[in-house]
């Protein structure tokens, strides 16, 4: 049987083939396609045909090369087809008398909408049936096997035929993803529809496509790409061990888009409560960026639930989810010594961010707020790690940076809940104001030497907070003056640089502290009941300290050049000396020209009188200045040994 390698381009021009360039050749629909030969190919042609080929051979393989001696042409049957059909080989492409051709190595044909590539690909254009394969490597594993591409999704196998025409086709040991889950193996044959009837199959969640750890055996089906899978009897497998779990038949559906529907609930049966539905309701895909869930639970013996659940994403934005659900719990028998009512509810929302958004406000959001007895009396928190948690925090972030600016601003909510005790500790509103370090009096056009003021800097920083710990039932009944703790405070760090006698480095610094407070107690010796007696008064109280420090430092520096049988390596040796001498003090804050503390006496059962010394916010936020003078100095030598070495380098 005579083989001829042949290239022919889009447009018919005639070329050699050479291994291993890719070689393409597009077939166009036409009534007749002429191939003209040059004076090369026609040689090659009659020497083939004298060589390699008997006569009979010859005229099944190629009718009407018998006579090329005297004909310049070959003509081919009529190929109807409705697109072009371009096909490429990397290796080499062999093509077979008129209308057959083999490619070799990372094959593609593409016809129309449809794409197929393999290791190897034979067409027959007269019949416009196409074979699909892999080949096998060194350890005996396909390579390269079949893909197969069109309207309908993806398809992966072992063997492919395929009719182009009718595009019908027969696939073996198929893989396809089909929803969140894996169509493979059996016997399939595809219809001209984009439907598939399989044989055999199997149906998984698993990534592991050659062996599952679980999937459901199809022992007959119909796949509907992108809308559904029906298929008859199935059964369970686990681990490769079939489970005597069946259907007589099951239905997968899928899609790649939101829709709304009906949430079918869940039936069960609770020991106080009664038989219930539970998770029941609606779902509405309200657009690509934002859903909601309605769903509610009914109890027999007249308890109820209602909640919403939301997701929500912004590409290159933000995401986050959000969930409320309220429950109305009724135990026992109404009139019944043991008849009791609860109301609960649960809020949760988490908030991201993408850091890329605004880089001048970003805000964060994690939120587990609920009753201290929702987790006992919801269904859905029976088995979960949330019903045996005994504490629940909160806390929701939001950041600003002045564009162009040394100020900053962010704002914190916490809630830490303990629901052993049904404890809530709240802070909130914590606000942060902060301020880099800026030289406030640097001149803006500087002209000359550089003036001694304008070497201040100073920074700031604010910090206000407000919180109260109490149980959940009176949480609202406090008051926010008398109740809630809170205060600000504000620090200003003030410093400068100097150069005193050229070599000395002269820093004197001040660091300004003031705190505001709402309240502040008195406190006196009750001689009647022989106990301490507070009085709280309210208002605005300003209670400011600061602490004023001086450091002196200076660098010398010592050089020593080693001796010649050190080697020639050892260039220089450098020590740095750097001695601090600093002070630092503060006046005693507790004397009555401050008026931050105050005193009382009172005799103690030995009949001696005691004086004591207390501040009037001792229990605040922040705290109170210290109480006498301090001062302190602090000498201090760092030292630095270091050798310049040279390498071979």
């Amino acid at each position: 049987m005579s083989v001829l390698l042949c290239a022919v381009s889009a447009t018919g021009a005639p070329g050699l083939a050479s291994a291993p360039e890719i070689q393409t050749q597009s077939v166009q629909k036409a009534d007749t396609d002429t191939l003209a030969l040059s004076d090369t190919i026609r040689s090659i042609l009659r020497r083939t045909l004298v060589s390699e080929a008997d006569s009979d051979s010859l005229a099944a393989l190629t009718p009407g090369l018998q006579q090329e001696a005297a004909r310049p042409v070959i003509q081919r049957k009529k190929v109807d087809l409705d697109n072009t059909v371009n096909f490429s080989a990397k290796d080499s492409l062999v093509m077979i008398g008129q209308n057959s051709a083999y490619m070799f190595g990372e094959s593609q044909l593409d016809y129309g909408d449809m794409s197929l590539t393999a290791a190897e690909i034979k067409m027959d254009m007269a019949t416009s049936n196409i074979t699909a394969m892999g080949v096998p490597d060194s350890t005996g594993t396909l390579t390269n096997t079949p893909v197969f591409k069109d309207k309908s999704g993806e398809y992966q196998s072992e063997t492919m035929d395929y009719n182009i025409k009718s595009q019908r086709g027969f696939i073996t040991n198929v893989i396809t993803e089909q929803g969140e889950g894996y169509i493979t193996g059996g016997q399939t044959k595809k219809m001209e529809n984009g439907e598939y009837y399989m044989q055999n199959g199997r149906y998984s969640t698993c990534t592991d496509h050659e062996h599952p750890h679980f999937y459901m055996q199809l022992t007959k089906a119909k796949v509907r790409p992108k809308k559904d899978v029906i298929s008859g009897p199935a059964y369970m497998v686990l681990a490769g061990l079939p489970l005597p779990l069946a259907v007589p038949f099951g239905y997968f559906p899928f899609t790649d888009k939101y829709s709304s529907g009906i949430i079918f609930p869940t039936f069960g049966d609770d020991y106080s409560r009664g038989f219930y539905l539970s998770n029941g309701g609606y779902y509405f895909a309200i657009n690509d960026n934002i859903d909601l869930a309605l769903t509610g639970e009914i109890y027999t013996k007249g308890s109820w639930g209602l909640s919403a659940q939301s997701s929500y994403i912004k590409r290159y934005k933000y995401s986050g989810s959000f969930h409320m659900s309220y429950l109305n719990s009724v135990y026992g028998e109404k009139g019944s010594p043991d008849y009791s009512k609860q109301t609960n509810f649960q809020v949760l929302w988490s908030h991201t961010q993408d850091a890329k958004f605004n880089p001048n406000l970003s805000m964060s959001a994690s939120v587990n707020f609920t009753t201290s007895g929702y987790s006992r009396n919801d269904v859905n928190s029976y088995y979960s790690p949330s019903f045996t948690e005994n504490t629940k925090s909160s806390t929701v972030n939001m950041t600003y940076r002045i564009p162009n600016s040394k100020w900053s601003f962010s704002t914190t909510a916490n809630i830490t809940q303990r629901t052993s005790d049904s404890t809530m500790a709240v802070s909130f509103p914590n606000l942060t104001v902060s301020m880099s370090q800026v030289y406030p009096f640097k001149r803006k056009r500087s002209s000359g030497r550089e003036r001694w003021y304008e070497k201040i800097k100073l920074s700031y920083s604010g910090v206000f907070q407000n919180s109260l710990t109490a149980k959940q039932d009176v949480f609202f009944k406090k008051s926010l003056i008398k109740d809630w703790r809170n205060g600000m405070k504000h620090n200003i760090p003030v410093s400068a640089t100097f150069s005193l006698f050229k070599y000395i480095n002269l820093t004197p610094s001040i660091n300004l502290n003031d705190r505001m407070y709402t309240n502040k107690v008195r406190r006196q010796w009750d001689p009647n009941a022989s106990m301490e007696v507070c009085d709280t008064t309210y208002g605005f109280y300003n209670v400011w300290d600061f602490t004023a420090s001086l450091s002196l430092d200076t660098k010398i520096y010592g050089f020593f050049q080693p001796m010649k049988f050190l080697g020639d390596k050892v260039k220089m040796i450098r020590h740095v000396l750097t001695p601090t001498v600093s002070f630092s003090g503060n006046p005693d804050f507790s004397s009555p020209f401050f008026g931050y503390y105050g005193n009382y006496q009172y005799y103690n059962t030995n009949g001696e009188l005691v004086k004591k010394k207390y501040s009037y916010f001792a229990n605040s936020l922040y705290g109170t200045p210290s109480i006498g003078k301090s001062g302190t100095v602090s000498v201090q030598f760092a030292n630095n040994l270091e050798m310049k070495v040279k390498t071979n380098d």
